[in-house]
């Protein structure tokens, strides 16, 4: 028997860029009972804020909610998330709420006022060629910054991870994991995020995604995970067993993240070996999180 059964999968595809809405967040919706996926739209967009508001009270019972973003800092490696800042916090809930003390004024549930910070900003990288001194440290490589044990294991499934002090370039996941944490520090005490938190026997949780595992698992490789077309999003469906859209034409890649992720989550929810992943002690539970399909 599985560790829980879920009746609804969501998945968010996340952005931290500046502003109120944006057409990059995306929700998809996957029922237990089969169908397809269904997109939950906003006609301008989704702010950040309606996406909290969502998970705190309009949730559907008994959901597994997947939410593209870095739920944590790296730790292990230097054990601190800023290793000399008297600040650091000890665990990822109380670096969400630095995060949010720090950034209570910013709007949208922006960041600003973090990366900017006089002490926090030495361990990231920003544009302008503004490179913190601690950005490196912790034997990152390559000049990608500090990653954590779960990006270290996807690594080794294939994928090509960023670190969460990477402020810069497409492929920075940096904002998208902060502006995130604000928002999981709003839901303290209204949804549970595994594996910070322990798996619950009933109710609602959230979990961390990397979209890239969910269209590799439906048949696409690392490289060439982004899907453009209705065609081949209904390929990718199918071969997750999910019933298809049957659409024609172009498709934004960050709905076809959502609806494709969302098709996973309702098959990957069911395999036991990823709630229980070799490398993920208590210690790395607490305080980098993990991503839910990392084994």
């Amino acid at each position: 028997m599985a560790v829980r059964q879920f009746e609804h999968f969501i998945a968010v595809d996340w952005s931290g860029a500046k502003g109120a809405r944006h057409k990059a967040i995306t929700m998809a919706v996957a029922h237990a009972g089969g169908g397809p996926p269904v997109l939950v739209e906003r006609d301008a967009g989704w702010t950040r804020g309606e996406v909290r508001d969502v998970l705190a009270e309009s949730l559907p019972d008994n959901s597994l909610v997947g939410l593209d973003l870095g739920i944590a800092l790296p730790f292990a490696d230097e054990g601190a998330y800023f290793p000399g800042w008297d600040r650091s916090p000890p665990d990822a809930k109380t670096l969400w709420a630095l995060i949010e003390a720090i950034c209570v004024g910013d709007e949208h549930l922006s960041v600003g006022s973090f990366v900017d910070h006089a002490e926090a900003s030495h361990y990231f990288r920003r544009h302008g060629g503004r490179e913190g001194s601690r950005f490196g440290a912790g034997g990152a490589t390559g000049g990608r910054g500090r990653l954590r044990i779960t990006e270290r294991a996807q690594e080794e499934m294939g994928c090509k991870p960023y670190s969460n002090f990477n402020l810069v370039g497409a492929a920075q996941v940096g904002k998208s994991s902060l502006t995130g944490m604000r928002v999981l520090h709003a839901l303290r005490g209204k949804l549970r995020v595994w594996p910070i938190d322990p798996l619950p026997h009933n109710g609602s949780v959230a979990v961390e995604i990397y979209t890239a595992l969910a269209s590799m698992a439906a048949g696409r490789s690392a490289s060439r995970s982004k899907i453009r077309t209705y065609e081949e999003l209904d390929e990718a469906l199918g071969n997750l067993g999910s019933e298809t859209l049957r659409k024609t034409g172009p498709v934004d890649d960050h709905s076809s993240d959502a609806i494709v992720t969302a098709a996973w989550l309702r098959n990957a929810a069911r395999d036991d070996a990823l709630w229980s992943p070799q490398a993920l002690t208590p210690q790395i539970a607490k305080t980098e999180g993990w991503t839910f399909g990392v084994a």
